[in-house]
């Protein structure tokens, strides 16, 4: 079938995208599904700093590529061996596939899964097959979603079937933002009943994270960026008090705010001085956790003697350790009972056309999540 879709050709160019228009709106070929796999009718699409990070080259992907990562849709239609969907499901998409058949998998840590890491690494769906091409040349898939386009083919093992009474725009969320952001704060750093959080970087994620933190029972969210803007929609979504990190004495003022420095630090700016003040922001035997792609040469500097001596964890969250499965449906009750406002981060919805606009706004910080809506 025939479909529109934004394709990447080339890395690196300049901004303003307004300008250089780096995503091309094309008409592209999509094949039949394969066994286990289904064409999906994509109804929303959010921008993410991971599809940014492509377009920038800060995280390099094989391309031509259809961007998109973070989408919601209706099945249209199946291919062979397909059984846990049906013509007309609504779906979300997870950034990650999970092969349920890799000790990661079997093991409860989908976020590991190694075919799933492999096909995303090589642009492929988790069969190893690519399914989208304009004339004679395959054209690669984004993270098993290729989801800024009409319509995609994509594994089953990338989707989780949702309730119908969702809203698409709503639904979108849930597949990266609200994944990432609410699973690092719950599943990576397991927040308990009480403990004090700083949230670093407060995009789509970021704050989504300050919902998971309100959400878990947080007793002191400290919420951090060098946007004002933000900070404010910080504030407006449950954090109790938020900083410029940028600003001289800012750890100081977070020490007092916190006596000493919280219990847990989450990182999604992506920026290294960010995960630096989040480490430095953690009180001893507290943890901090990344959860942001930098560009791959960026290094952290980081001094054994204080992991050591205060005892500090830090560590790494993709997908916000999550088990798509298992955590999408359960975020969207939450949502559901009033618990995590997940609609209040979207600060603009536009139309495919619009895509290189929506990513100047991004990255000009000038948005919390946008959204794609189709049709």
């Amino acid at each position: 079938m025939k479909t529109s879709a934004a394709v990447l050709h080339k890395m690196y160019l300049e901004r303003p995208y307004t300008t250089s228009r780096p995503l091309r709106i094309e008409e592209v070929e999509l094949d039949t599904p394969g066994f286990n796999e289904v064409v999906v009718k994509i109804k929303a699409a959010g921008l993410c700093h991971s599809d940014l990070s492509v377009i920038n080259g800060n995280r390099p992907r094989p391309l031509p590529m259809v961007l998109g990562h973070e989408a919601a849709g209706v099945v249209i239609e199946l291919g062979d061996g397909v059984k846990k969907l049906k013509v007309g499901d609504h779906v979300v998409f997870a950034f990650l596939p999970s092969c349920g058949d890799c000790s990661y998998c079997q093991t409860g840590r989908a976020a590991l899964c190694e075919p799933g890491a492999e096909a995303n690494g090589k642009g492929t769906l988790l069969g190893g097959h690519k399914r989208i091409h304009k004339n004679n040349e395959y054209i690669y898939h984004h993270l098993g979603v290729s989801g800024f386009a009409a319509h995609a083919v994509a594994s089953v093992d990338s989707l989780v079937k949702i309730d119908k009474e969702i809203p698409f725009d709503i639904a979108a969320l849930f597949g990266c933002a609200v994944l990432t952001g609410v699973g690092a704060v719950v599943n990576t750093a397991q927040l308990k009943f009480g403990d004090s959080i700083l949230i670093v970087g407060l995009g789509g994620v970021g704050l989504s994270a300050v919902l998971g933190a309100k959400a878990a029972g947080a007793s002191k969210i400290i919420a951090a960026d060098l946007n004002p803007e933000k900070r404010k929609a910080a504030l407006a979504l449950g954090a109790h008090h938020t900083i410029d990190s940028s600003k001289e004495g800012a750890l100081e003022v977070l020490m007092k705010l916190t006596n000493g420095g919280v219990d847990i630090s989450v990182e999604l700016a992506g920026a290294i001085s960010a995960l630096d003040f989040a480490f430095q922001s953690t009180k001893r035997g507290g943890t901090t956790v990344t959860a942001a792609l930098p560009h791959p040469d960026a290094r952290l500097q980081l001094s054994p003697v204080m992991l050591v001596g205060q005892e500090k964890t830090l560590k790494g969250s993709y997908l916000g350790s999550c088990v798509p499965s298992r955590d999408i449906p359960a975020y969207i009750e939450l949502y559901k009972s009033g618990r995590l406002e997940v609609d209040k981060l979207i600060s603009h919805t536009l139309h495919l056309e619009d895509i290189n606009e929506g990513f100047e706004r991004l990255a000009s910080g000038d948005a919390l999540r946008q959204i794609i809506l189709f049709d």
